[in-house]
């Protein structure tokens, strides 16, 4: 049985965290497609014209947060799975991301938080 190829969506203002994130995905799924966007806005705008199965997203970033790119997101594409990655830890976005049906996994990028993030976007799959 074939599966068919994931498409994930990095968010993150930092170029460095995208690549590093995409470098950690690629080692596990080569066959994904792997998009990036460096704002909210730009992520609400891609998924706009092509929905990922998956998506990372930081919360700082220039324009919205990303939180609130997660809320418009899921609003008009509920089946998305949304991991809010950051590394801001306070209670506060940790509590936001639960609240949106999505999961809080801290930064930084390591093989450990890439895991999680892949064991979310996996189970019930």
């Amino acid at each position: 049985m074939t599966t068919i190829p994931k498409k994930l969506l990095i968010v993150d203002d930092s170029k460095v965290s995208r690549m590093l994130v995409r470098a950690q995905i690629v080692a596990v799924h080569p066959e994904w497609t792997i998009l990036d966007a460096c704002s909210g806005e730009e992520s609400i705008s891609l998924v706009e014209k092509d929905p990922p199965d998956y998506c990372i997203m930081d919360i700082n970033m220039p324009g919205i947060l990303g939180t609130d790119a997660a809320e418009i997101i899921l609003k008009i594409h509920p089946q998305i799975r949304i991991v809010i990655f950051s590394a801001n830890i306070q209670e506060t976005y940790q509590s936001r991301a639960n609240a949106l049906g999505t999961i809080f996994v801290a930064k930084p990028v390591s093989e450990k938080s890439i895991a999680i993030i892949l064991n979310h976007f996996q189970c019930n799959n």
